[in-house]
C-alpha cells in the first residue's frame, strides 16, 4: 500500500498495530505508529495500544515517559481523551505509583476532560491500596458528582477509606446505597462499619448493621463481637458491655480472644468490679490465651478504682511469677493503689524497681493529699538528687507547703 501510494485509514492501521503487538513484533508496531503520527491519523485507541505495549515490554516508567513526550509534542492532544488517561493511570496504578496517578488526574482535569466511572474506579482502588484515603474520598465524590454509581468492590473499598478517616456518615451512606442497589457487603466491610459507628458513639446504628449482617447470611466473628462490646463501652455503657460479653462467653465461646477479654476488663475497671476482673484474668489463663501486660494492668486499675491495694499487689506478684513484664503504667497504678492503702514500704520497693519521674510525681502528690507533707518533702529532695524533673503539679504542691512551713 505504501509503495502504491495508498493511505490506509486509522481503523486499518489500528487493526494492523494491534495484530503486530499481539504477535510481539514491537519494532514493526513502532514503525506503523510513527507512520500514523506522520499522517496524523492516530486515535485514542492508537495511543492506548502503544502505551500498554511499552509498559508490557519496557515497564511503567517507559510508558509514562512516552505519554509525557507525546503530550509535550502536542501530537496527541486531539486524541488524548479519557480513555488514554485511563490507560496510563491504570498502568501507573498497577505499580502503586499513587502520586503519578494523582498528577495525571489533575492534568486530565486541566485539559478539560471529565473523569469517567473507569477513571474514578481506578483512582479509588489505587489510593485505598496505597493508604491515601483522603484522595480516595475525593475521587469517590467526583464519581458521584459525575452521576456514576460505584460497584460492590469500589463501595467496599470506600467504606474502608471512610473507616480510616473517621467518616462514619459517608460510610453509612455508601452502605445504604449498596443495599438500595442490591449489592451485598461482605463480612469484612460490615465489621469495619460496625467498628466505625461504635467509635463515633452511634451504638444503635452499629447494632442495626450487625442485624443486617446476620440477615445476609454472614456469621459474625470475633472482630464483630469485639466491635460491639467496644461500642457499648465507649458509649458509657460498661454494664451492657459486660452483659454482651457474658452472652458471647455463654453462646459463642469460640469467638473469645484477648481483645474481647480486655474490653470486658475495661468495663470492670469502670465499674470497680475487682472480683469480676480477677475471675476474667484467671479465665484468660485457663483458656490457654497468653496473659498480657495490658490485661494485668487493667485488673490492677480495677483494684485501684475499688481501693483494693492488697489485691493489686497480689496481681502484681502473680504477674512477675508469670514472667509478664510490667511497664510504667503497671507501676503507676500500683503506686496509686498503695498510696490509698498507706502502704509506704511497698511504695519504696516499687521505686527501687522503676525510679522514674512519673512515679516520683505520683508518690509526692499522693503523700501531700494524705497529709504526709514531711515525707513528701523528703521524697521531693530525693527526686531532685536523682536528676529527675518534677511536673507542674508537684512543684505547685511543694511551693504551697513550703510557704505554710
Amino acid at each position: 500500500m505504501e509503495l502504491a501510494g495508498l493511505h490506509p485509514n486509522a481503523h486499518a492501521c489500528n487493526s494492523l498495530l494491534s495484530s503486530l503487538l499481539r504477535n510481539g513484533l514491537n519494532d514493526d508496531a513502532m514503525r506503523v505508529f510513527k507512520f500514523m503520527k506522520d499522517k496524523t491519523i492516530t486515535t485514542q485507541h492508537t495511543y492506548s495500544l502503544m502505551l500498554k505495549a511499552v509498559a508490557h515490554a519496557q515497564g511503567c516508567d517507559s510508558s509514562l515517559r512516552m505519554f509525557m513526550e507525546l503530550e509535550a509534542e502536542g501530537n496527541g492532544n486531539k486524541d488524548f481523551d479519557a480513555v488514554v488517561y485511563n490507560t496510563i493511570i491504570s498502568i501507573c496504578g498497577r505499580m502503586n505509583y499513587w502520586q503519578k496517578c494523582e498528577r495525571l488526574w489533575m492534568s486530565m482535569k486541566e485539559n478539560g476532560l471529565t473523569a469517567t466511572k473507569v477513571t474514578c474506579s481506578i483512582l479509588i482502588s489505587v489510593f485505598v491500596r496505597c493508604g491515601q484515603y483522603e484522595l480516595a474520598i475525593d475521587a469517590y465524590e467526583e464519581m458521584v458528582l459525575n452521576g456514576y454509581k460505584a460497584n460492590a468492590n469500589i463501595s467496599q473499598a470506600m467504606i474502608k477509606a471512610c473507616t480510616k478517616e473517621g467518616r462514619w456518615d459517608l460510610a453509612l451512606n455508601i452502605y445504604q446505597d449498596m443495599l438500595s442497589n442490591a449489592l451485598e457487603p461482605n463480612l469484612i466491610t460490615c465489621n469495619a462499619l460496625i467498628n466505625l459507628l461504635g467509635k463515633a458513639g452511634k451504638v444503635e446504628l452499629a447494632f442495626k448493621v450487625y442485624n443486617l449482617t446476620k440477615s445476609f447470611g454472614h456469621t459474625p466473628d470475633a472482630y464483630t463481637m469485639n466491635a460491639l462490646v467496644s461500642a457499648l463501652y465507649r458509649a458509657g455503657r460498661p454494664g451492657d458491655a459486660l452483659w454482651l460479653f457474658d452472652n458471647i462467653m455463654r453462646e459463642q465461646p469460640s469467638q473469645l480472644n484477648i481483645h474481647l477479654y480486655n474490653n470486658a476488663l475495661m468495663s470492670c475497671s469502670k465499674l470497680g468490679l475487682w472480683d469480676r476482673a480477677l475471675q476474667l484474668l484467671w479465665k484468660i489463663e485457663t483458656s490457654g490465651l497468653s496473659v498480657s501486660t495490658a490485661s494485668c494492668n487493667l485488673v490492677m486499675n480495677t483494684c485501684e478504682v475499688a481501693r483494693k491495694p492488697e489485691i493489686a499487689l497480689q496481681v502484681y506478684e502473680h504477674m512477675i511469677h508469670k514472667n509478664c513484664t510490667p511497664n510504667m503504667f503497671t507501676h503507676l497504678s500500683l503506686v496509686r493503689s498503695c498510696i490509698w492503702g498507706s502502704l509506704w514500704t511497698e511504695i519504696e520497693e516499687i521505686l527501687k524497681v522503676s525510679p522514674n519521674a512519673s512515679l516520683y510525681n505520683a508518690v509526692i502528690q499522693g503523700m501531700c493529699l494524705r497529709g504526709k507533707i514531711d515525707s513528701a518533702k523528703m521524697m521531693y529532695t530525693r527526686m531532685r538528687d536523682k536528676g529527675l524533673k518534677p511536673d507542674g503539679k508537684t512543684r505547685a504542691l511543694m511551693l504551697q507547703n513550703l510557704q505554710k512551713s
